[in-house]
């Protein structure tokens, strides 16, 4: 019983605080309305509202329309795709360790997407994280790229790291 009062209080006072909101925005009360709440423009109709999303929608569109073209330099030939793919799979020695390092791959990234994900639910931990990376950008950038005697520095590192994965050296 005591719910029912309740609610039936509470629709009340959002029924006198709704009409009162409505007085408040007329625009003959609203010299005579008084209240804390801020000032509101009246809305907008929803035909003039219409009208104009009308006109933004086909200016829109108009700038996005995209003719088709026959070139054959735009169109990609899926079979010639697939051909290429088949040749260089056959051309793979050993197709398990392939395989495995794929697989690996693939749950390598789903495990480190539930680890970050259980180091975002840490309510301070990511903000750290985020002002370490920070600090080690702002650290990376004073030391390599500000000067340039450390961004030649740089170049060389990068070259020298592209051999080795190469091979070359």
């Amino acid at each position: 019983m005591a719910a029912i009062a309740a609610a039936s209080t509470s629709m009340a006072s959002s029924a006198v605080f709704t009409t009162h909101l409505s007085l408040c925005y007329t625009a003959k009360a609203a010299s005579f309305c008084r209240s804390a709440l801020p000032y509101l423009p009246p809305r907008v109709s929803a035909s003039a509202f219409s009208t104009s999303f009308k006109f933004a929608e086909s200016k829109r569109s108009s700038l996005l329309q995209v003719k088709a073209s026959s070139s054959e330099e735009a169109s990609v030939d899926t079979s010639e795709f697939i051909t290429e793919l088949k040749e260089k799979w056959d051309a793979v020695e050993d197709k398990t360790t392939v395989l495995l390092y794929g697989g690996g791959a693939i749950v390598a990234v789903w495990l480190s997407s539930i680890l970050v994900g259980a180091i975002n639910s840490v309510p301070l931990l990511p903000k750290v994280l985020e002002l370490v990376g920070l600090g080690y950008t702002g650290w990376f950038v004073y030391r390599y790229l500000l000067f340039k005697s450390s961004r030649k520095e740089l170049a060389e590192d990068i070259e020298e790291l592209k051999k080795k994965v190469a091979g070359t050296e």
